[in-house]
């Protein structure tokens, strides 16, 4: 019997305490939201596990999503999941993010217009203070460049007063130049 494999990612939300395991294809028919759960449970407390229909047949869609509460805990499944086997099908499990493209969570008709408003400005605060810490970093890296310039400008300065401050030499060199 030829072993299929699935592919799982974990999904991260807004909330950055909240992850979501997502298993992407192969996943075996008799696979079901309370096997799913009872494959992911060992590694953290899971929030919501989630086997997305297809219309027409009635039969999840060959992926899954798992929740985590906690980061490490989704860190944990990934590393102990990836590669394992579930009723014949071998799994991939790694990070993946939720998809926005219908109007949040639940889509369009099930929510307001300003239902996203709390996530983009999680993300808008996000992109900022990465942006800040960016810009902190370039002001701190341009800085220990300009020490180093002005360190080795003063060594090069230093090397020129050693030479002068040797009056024995000083004068040595005055003698060479004076005799050719």
């Amino acid at each position: 019997m030829a072993v299929r494999r699935a592919n799982f990612s974990v999904r991260g939300w807004a909330n950055p305490s909240s992850l979501v395991l997502a298993a992407a294809g192969g996943l075996a028919e008799e696979v079901d939201e309370k096997i799913l759960h009872a494959a992911f449970v060992p590694f953290g407390e899971v929030k919501d596990v989630k086997t997305p229909l297809d219309q027409s047949t009635q039969k999840h869609r060959s992926f899954g999503f798992v929740t985590f509460l906690e980061r490490e805990d989704a860190a944990a499944a990934m590393d102990n999941m990836d590669g394992a086997e579930l009723f014949g099908r071998v799994l991939t499990v790694n990070y993946a993010f939720p998809e926005r493209i219908k109007g949040g969570e639940q889509g369009w008709a099930a929510q307001p217009i300003w239902a996203d408003a709390d996530t983009w400005f999680e993300r808008q605060q996000q992109e900022e203070e990465m942006q800040r810490l960016q810009a902190e970093h370039r002001a701190a890296m341009q800085a220990a460049e300009k020490l180093h310039r002005e360190k080795l400008a003063a060594e090069r300065e230093g090397e020129k007063e050693e030479e002068t401050a040797d009056p024995m030499a000083a004068t040595e060199a005055q003698a060479l130049k004076q005799s050719s």
